[in-house]
């Protein structure tokens, strides 16, 4: 698998519509290539921002999030949230590289990955996918890895269900590998965490991508969500006193 980042001038809310974005720094989409771009830019191209001191972040915070955990539970004065059904600190919400904004996430990251993948293949005329990342942290392990916020134009993830391993003597019964996980966390590791300016990924040879010349299905996007009955910390996540955006159930 190959990955070619894609170095941009640094992004500021408002400058650039975001197919303008990719039509200024995107020159070519090999064939069956995948375009990994930060949710972060997305934002700022689309408008998520608000300026510091307009809004309170911990307000953001709960603004955002349909459950959370106030900042006194932990040592970092950060908010534990669950934002999408995706755990993450601070529902996404950064300040990092946003110019004096508060960065949140783009208000419809299904839409906007699908919005990318229709123009490329108009204009490069291939199948392609796209991929929206982000970066979170693991509990019990140290350091941020990537996450795939939106995926569009192959399938989300790779059954192992029923299949052999490598004795022929035992069958699988739960793995599924996440394409949209595990590709994110590549792309995210080669885009940085700081002033580098690479926040496109061009993704070639990735062989256990099934690749699809559509956006994907309502029931596609569903199977990457776990519940929580399901979810082998399910117990756990049940038992956190969350407070919850009003309207959540």
């Amino acid at each position: 698998m190959k990955l070619t980042t894609i170095q941009t001038d640094a992004v500021r809310a408002g400058e650039l519509d975001l197919l303008e974005l990719v039509d200024r720094y995107v020159t070519d989409m090999p064939e069956r290539s995948i375009l990994a771009v930060t949710a972060k830019v997305v934002s700022l191209c689309e408008g998520r921002v608000v300026k510091f001191g307009a809004e309170a972040k911990e307000a953001l915070v709960r603004r955002e999030s349909e459950y959370y955990l106030p900042p006194e539970y932990n040592p970092y004065g950060v908010m534990v949230t669950v934002n999408r059904d995706i755990l993450i600190a601070s529902a996404g919400i950064d300040e990092s590289n946003g110019d004096g904004n508060y960065i949140l996430w783009p208000d419809d990251p299904q839409a906007s990955a699908n919005r990318i993948r229709e123009h490329l293949r108009r204009r490069f005329g291939r199948e392609v996918g796209v991929l929206m990342t982000d970066s979170r942290i693991t509990p019990m392990r140290r350091g941020t890895v990537g996450l795939g916020l939106a995926h569009s134009g192959f399938a989300p993830l790779h059954n192992y269900v029923g299949t052999p391993d490598v004795f022929g003597t035992y069958d699988l019964k739960y793995t599924y590998a996440s394409m949209v996980d595990g590709l994110a966390a590549a792309a995210v590791l080669m885009m940085g965490e700081g002033a580098q300016r690479t926040p496109i990924v061009v993704i070639e040879g990735a062989d256990m991508v099934e690749f699809q010349d559509r956006n994907p299905t309502a029931e596609e996007l569903q199977s990457l969500r776990i519940p929580l009955d399901e979810d082998l910390y399910g117990e756990m996540l049940k038992a956190i006193p969350w407070d919850k955006r009003p309207g959540t159930a």
